[in-house]
């Protein structure tokens, strides 16, 4: 599994013009599955990304997690970090895990951040989504298991 992280101040996804989930201050997560992923590195990515050291302590010092400062967490499904653009100028997308796998580990994602993490809110997955954001820092951070 593939990882962007975005420090936020604030996030939202809308798809058709509503919104469909929002946050204050987290972190925005873009979730790819690839061909190979299993659960097992799914929940050890979580775990990881959960406790973090991302935000800022009282001297300004990165050392406190998602958790420690009680954000939220906004999970939005994105296939096209598996892009291969190592020929060509058109992206391939082979790496990513075929749609009903990609779905059934982005939902395992989903449910396991609920069972570790009071606010959690998602986009819709394969939905066409406008996500907006203002990222803290800015702080962005690829993760990968």
């Amino acid at each position: 599994m593939k990882l962007v992280l975005q420090r936020v101040r604030e996030a939202r996804v809308e798809v058709d013009g509503a919104i469909v989930g929002a946050i204050g201050q987290g972190l925005l997560a873009l979730v790819c599955a690839e061909r190979g992923d299993t659960d097992e590195k799914s929940d050890k990515l979580l775990a990881k990304l959960l406790k973090l050291r991302i935000f800022s302590d009282p001297a300004g010092k990165m050392n406190l997690s998602l958790q420690d400062v009680g954000g939220g967490l906004l999970l939005v499904s994105q296939f096209t970090l598996a892009a291969d653009t190592s020929s060509g100028n058109r992206p391939g997308f082979s790496g990513a895990a075929a749609p009903d796998e990609g779905r059934r580990l982005y939902d395992h994602f989903v449910a396991r951040a609920r069972e570790a993490h009071p606010i959690v809110a998602t986009g819709i997955f394969a939905a066409d989504m406008q996500v907006h954001l203002v990222n803290d820092g800015p702080v962005t951070i690829p993760m990968s298991a």
